[in-house]
C-alpha cells in the first residue's frame, strides 16, 4: 500500500525543509495513495516525512499516515503490509493503542520496544522510514526479498528518501545525469543492480538491508537478512515429507495474503504458480475473482495461455475477467509506463501487468495476488536447465588453456559476441556460467554497442562487478554449494527485485493497486533454499518437488503442460506499428547523447533483435523523459 517520501537536513546546513519542499514530492506519488494524504516536519525543520495513503489495512483516519509515538519522540512513514500484526499486537500489550488494528502503529511500538531489532519479527514486505529524535537518527529498511523498492540521495547536506525516484527529482538541487556505469549494468540485466541507479547520486536500498543515518551525516548499511542464514538443511526428508512441507508452508503463505479490508482477486495465467494461488486463495471462501490478459489475433512468438486460465477459474468457482490487447494498446502505454518505471524496466511484461492490474483496479479489486518467485526457487525455466547442463560440463577437468584455445577459435570464425563465446569466456576465469535469469547483451556485444567514449572508459569493466559481491556471499555461506543454488541466489539478489518485482510494483501501483507474492514469502523461501538441488531436479523434470506438492490441488493437465512464459509478442509489433516509433526514437538518442554507436544500434534493426531494440528503446524513452527534460 501507499507511498512515502522524506528529508533529513544534517545539522551543519541551513536548510530548511518547508511544507511545499514535501508536497511536492508526494503530489508525484499520488497514484500509489489515492485515499489521502499526510505531512510531518519537525519543530526545527530539519526532518521531513510525507506519505500518500492505499488504504488496505484499517481504513480508519487513526490510521493515517506519518504516525508518531505518544510522546512524539518516534516518527514513521511505512508502504506494505506486515502480514503478522496481529500475533506482534499481542505481544505489546502495555503499550496504548490508538487504532484498532494497523499493522503501521504495530511498526511503531515495536519499534519502541526491540529498536530496529523489531525488523526480524515482521512478516511482510515493507519499506519504512522511521525518525528517533531520541538518537537524532533516521532508520530506512527495506524488506527481505526486495518486494517494495526504496530510494535515497544524499546531496547539499541532505538526505532525500522515496518510494519512488520521480519523487526526489522535485529538490531543486538534485541532478540529473546518467549513472554511466549503471549503464554498462543495464545493458546486461535489463535493470540496475543495487544500490546504483540510473540516475547518478540517486541510490535503491538493497533487499533485507537497513540504513542509519546520523543528523551529522554518519551513515551505516547493514545487510540483516541472507537466506543461508536461515536455512535447515533437509537432507534427511523424504521427496513426501518435504512436498508436505512445501504445500503447507504455501497455505500459510497465502492465508496471510489474504488479510485485508478491501476486496482482494488473483492474477491468473493458468500456469501451476497462479492456479496454484487460485486454489489455496480459494479455499474457505464462496467466490473469488480472477484476472488475466491475452493477446488480439495470433502470434508465433507467443501463443494466448487463456483457455487453461479459464479452466482453473471454474475449478475453482471463481469469476473470471479477461482482456485482449493489440499494438495499439502499447503505443497508448508507453508515455506512462515510462514515466511510472522512474528508470527502465527493460521487460516487455510491464505492459501485460499494467493492464491485468487495470483490468482488476477497474472491476473493484484493491489488492492482487501475483506468481512470481516460483520458478527461481524450484528450477521452472527452460534456459534454466540448459544453463545448469553448461556449468557441470564447465566443472568437468578440462585443462584451462584449452578453453583459451576453443574462445580463439571462436573468435576466429567471428563468434565472440555469442552467448558461447560468453560462457566459455566466463568458465575460463572461474566464474560461473550463469549471472542472471535475465541477461541482454553479453560483454563483447556491449563493447560494441557503447559510443567510442564509453568503450575506451569501460574497457576493463564487465559486469561480474556487479555479480560477484552476491558471488562472494554465495561462497560464504551456502550450505549447498550447487549450481542450481547459486541460480536461484543469484536471482534472488538480483533479477527479482530489481527487475521482476519492481515491474509488479510500479505497473500494479500505477493504477492503485497493491501486489502480493506469496511464493517469496520470506520463511516460503528459507524452505525452499532448504531443499537439496537433487530433489529439485529429479528425472530433470522443471519443478519437480512443487509439482508433487500440488499434485490434487490444481489439475493434472495444468501440471503436466510445457512451461510458457508470461510474454509478449515484440517480435511482431517490431515489423507493426512499433518498428517505426523504435527506429526514430533511438536514432535521436544516439544523435544527442553519446552514450551507444548509431550504426551498431541500426544494425540490430536491420537483423530484426526485437527483443534487444526493446531494451534499447526503453533506454532512449527514459532519457528524454527524466534526464532531457
Amino acid at each position: 500500500m501507499c507511498g512515502l517520501t522524506g528529508a533529513l537536513v544534517f545539522k551543519n546546513s541551513s536548510f530548511r525543509i518547508e511544507p511545499s519542499f514535501i508536497q511536492a514530492m508526494i503530489d508525484t506519488i499520488k497514484h500509489r495513495g489515492p485515499d489521502g494524504e499526510g505531512i510531518w516536519i519537525s519543530n526545527d525543520a530539519k526532518i521531513g516525512l510525507g506519505f500518500r495513503r492505499l488504504s488496505i489495512i484499517d481504513l480508519s483516519t487513526s490510521a493515517n499516515q506519518p504516525m508518531s509515538n505518544p510522546q512524539n519522540t518516534v516518527h514513521l512513514v511505512f508502504n506494505g503490509e506486515i502480514y503478522n500484526h496481529a500475533e506482534i499486537r499481542k505481544e505489546l500489550p502495555h503499550y496504548k493503542w490508538k487504532t484498532d488494528h494497523s499493522d503501521t502503529e504495530v511498526i511503531l511500538h515495536a519499534y519502541e520496544e526491540w529498536g530496529i531489532d523489531c525488523v526480524h519479527k515482521f512478516r511482510g514486505m515493507f519499506a519504512i522510514a522511521i525518525w528517533d529524535s531520541r538518537s537524532r537518527e533516521l532508520w530506512l529498511i527495506r524488506d527481505r526479498i526486495g518486494v517494495k523498492p526504496l530510494y535515497y540521495s544524499i546531496h547539499h547536506n541532505r538526505v532525500t528518501f522515496a518510494s519512488e525516484i520521480k519523487a526526489l527529482l522535485k529538490d531543486p538541487d538534485q541532478k540529473r545525469s546518467v549513472h554511466e556505469e549503471a549503464l554498462y549494468h543495464y545493458l546486461s540485466f535489463l535493470t540496475t543492480p543495487a544500490p546504483q541507479t540510473l540516475f547518478d547520486g540517486i541510490k535503491k536500498l538493497s533487499p533485507g538491508t537497513w540504513l542509519r543515518i546520523s543528523e551529522n551525516g554518519a551513515i551505516k548499511e547493514h545487510r540483516y537478512w541472507d537466506v543461508w542464514d536461515h536455512t535447515k538443511p533437509l537432507i534427511n526428508s523424504s521427496e513426501e515429507e518435504i512436498a508436505e512441507k512445501i504445500l503447507a508452508e504455501l497455505k500459510t503463505s497465502v492465508a496471510l495474503r489474504k488479510v485485508s479490508d478491501v476486496p482482494v482477486g488473483i492474477f491468473l495465467s493458468g500456469g501451476i504458480d497462479s492456479s496454484t494461488n487460485a486454489a489455496l486463495f480459494s479455499e474457505g471462501e464462496s467466490s473469488i475473482k480472477t484476472f488475466s490478459i491475452g493477446y488480439q489475433g495470433n502470434y508465433a512468438s507467443y501463443q494466448n495461455e487463456l483457455h487453461y486460465a479459464k479452466k482453473m477459474a471454474q475449478e475453482v468457482n471463481a469469476l473470471y475477467h479477461e482482456r485482449l490487447l493489440n499494438v495499439d494498446d502499447l503505443l497508448d502505454f508507453l508515455p506512462r509506463m515510462i514515466h511510472l518505471q522512474d528508470e527502465p524496466i527493460a521487460d516487455p511484461v510491464c505492459v501485460p501487468v499494467y493492464y491485468v492490474s487495470k483490468l482488476a483496479r477497474d472491476n473493484g479489486i484493491i489488492v492482487a495476488q501475483v506468481g512470481e518467485g516460483s520458478d527461481e526457487l524450484f528450477w521452472g525455466y527452460p534456459s534454466w536447465k540448459t544453463a545448469l547442463k553448461l556449468q557441470n560440463m564447465d566443472n568437468l577437468p578440462v585443462p584451462n588453456f584449452i578453453k583459451k584455445l576453443g574462445l580463439a577459435a571462436l573468435k576466429t570464425m567471428g563468434k565472440d559476441t555469442s552467448m558461447h563465446y560468453e560462457r566459455l569466456r566466463r568458465g575460463s576465469l572461474n566464474q560461473p556460467i550463469f549471472w542472471s535469469g535475465a541477461e541482454s547483451f553479453t560483454e563483447a556485444q556491449k563493447k560494441r554497442l557503447l559510443s567510442p567514449r564509453l568503450r575506451s572508459k569501460f574497457k576493463n569493466l564487465t559486469s561480474w562487478q556487479a555479480i560477484e559481491p552476491i558471488y562472494q556471499r554465495f561462497q560464504d555461506k551456502a550450505w549447498e554449494k550447487t549450481p542450481l543454488n547459486w541460480m536461484s541466489y543469484s536471482d534472488l539478489n538480483l533479477r527479482l527485485p530489481e527487475l521482476l518485482l519492481m515491474r509488479v510494483d510500479k505497473m500494479s501501483m500505477g493504477v492503485s493497486l497493491e501486489g502480493r507474492v506469496p511464493f517469496l514469502d520470506h520463511k516460503f523461501v528459507e524452505l525452499a533454499m532448504s531443499i537439496p538441488q537433487s530433489i529439485k531436479t529429479k528425472g530433470g523434470i522443471s519443478k519437480y518437488i512443487l509439482k508433487k506438492a500440488v499434485r490434487g490441488v490444481i489439475p493434472d493437465e495444468l501440471i503436466d503442460r510445457p512451461k510458457q512464459g508470461f510474454g509478449v509478442p515484440v517480435y511482431e509489433w517490431l515489423y507493426d506499428k512499433l518498428g517505426p516509433r523504435m527506429r526514430e526514437q533511438l536514432i535521436s538518442f544516439c544523435d544527442q547523447t553519446d552514450f551507444l554507436d548509431r550504426d551498431e544500434v541500426l544494425r540490430y534493426f536491420n537483423e530484426g533483435h526485437a527483443p534487444q531494440i526493446w531494451y534499447l528503446f526503453n533506454l532512449a524513452l527514459w532519457w528524454k523523459e527524466f534526464i532531457k527534460r
